[in-house]
């Protein structure tokens, strides 16, 4: 707490609103529109490492919240004074950080695909500053962004390899998704199963089981999407850069609709169960991979028309 109280005494509303920039990049709509980037316009194979890493990261972080259930900081010590604005946005536990956990992930992911240097650089850099942003806004102690740097760096190393072999042999990818079904299911059992004791705040214990049925709803989406992907689809990456911002754009606004619209239904009709969220997720996975990209090769055709003289 002495790092969190030396940051406390240095904020002002320049550095507030630094740090605010940097700490979206721990979003889950930052984790969306990058990763979905880069399945859509950059490479397919990336994409899908860049999955498996949020996928068993964000399982991980999930888990070790509830199982070791530590509080935020300003409720360890109500003397401590977090950001405002970052606190709405900081729901369950405190350890470890899922902001970095999503940051570290996605950009570490990359910069390790990635054979740029200056572009390693540039998105090592921000994910650092995206683990100091949660120290300095208050809602993370060096132990919460330390671990979940740690655990990051633990899965980009080990994954590489692994989704580079699956990604060009699909008995592998889907003995991949067999082991992800079965953490997922695993996980979905402790957070709603298990006995927790009697005085564990009932909120972040909601959120866990939430976020619980949402890994499961997005990861059934992507293994029913991958098969139709790969076998019917078979979308291209590449195309003129008017296809690329209407791959992305449109792309985006159909997430919403389905992400925002869903919600709104469900919440019309009286369906308010953790089961929506997987409804919800499953819906918006393969919409991402298997619907959508169906309009990439007419893009595509129309966009090297539009080039030719």
């Amino acid at each position: 707490m002495e790092l969190l109280y030396w940051l406390e005494s240095i904020r002002n509303p320049f550095l507030d609103a630094v740090m605010t920039f940097f700490t979206f990049f721990g979003e889950e709509i930052a984790f969306m529109l990058i990763a979905l980037i880069v399945f859509w316009c950059v490479d397919k194979k990336e994409g899908y490492y860049l999955l498996f890493l949020g996928f068993f990261g964000t399982v991980l972080n999930q888990f070790l919240k509830l199982f070791f259930r530590i509080p935020r900081p300003w409720v360890k010590d109500p003397d401590f004074t977090v950001v405002p604005s970052a606190e709405e946005s900081a729901t369950g536990y405190s350890f470890p950080s899922g902001h970095t956990q999503n940051a570290a992930g996605t950009l570490g992911g990359i910069a390790r695909w990635s054979k740029r240097g200056w572009l390693r650089i540039v998105l090592v850099a921000t994910l650092l500053l995206t683990a100091f942003s949660r120290m300095y806004l208050g809602v993370h102690t060096l132990l919460d962004v330390g671990v979940s740097l740690l655990i990051s760096a633990v899965l980009i190393f080990a994954f590489y390899p692994i989704v580079k072999k699956a990604s060009e042999n699909p008995r592998t990818m889907y003995l991949l998704l067999g082991i992800m079904v079965a953490v997922s299911l695993a996980f979905v059992c402790y957070a709603n199963l298990a006995a927790f004791p009697s005085d564990i705040d009932p909120e972040n214990l909601y959120e866990g089981r939430k976020n619980s049925f949402s890994l499961l709803g997005a990861l059934l989406g992507f293994c029913a999407a991958y098969p139709i992907e790969r076998k019917f689809i078979r979308f291209p990456e590449q195309g003129a850069w008017w296809v690329q911002i209407i791959k992305v754009l449109g792309g985006l606004a159909g997430l919403l609709i389905f992400k925002e619209g869903l919600k709104l239904l469900f919440n019309a009709i009286g369906f308010t169960g953790l089961g929506s969220n997987t409804i919800r997720y499953f819906t918006m996975v393969f919409f991402a991979a298997a619907v959508w990209p169906l309009l990439f090769k007419p893009l595509s055709k129309l966009g090297r028309k539009a080039q030719k003289p």
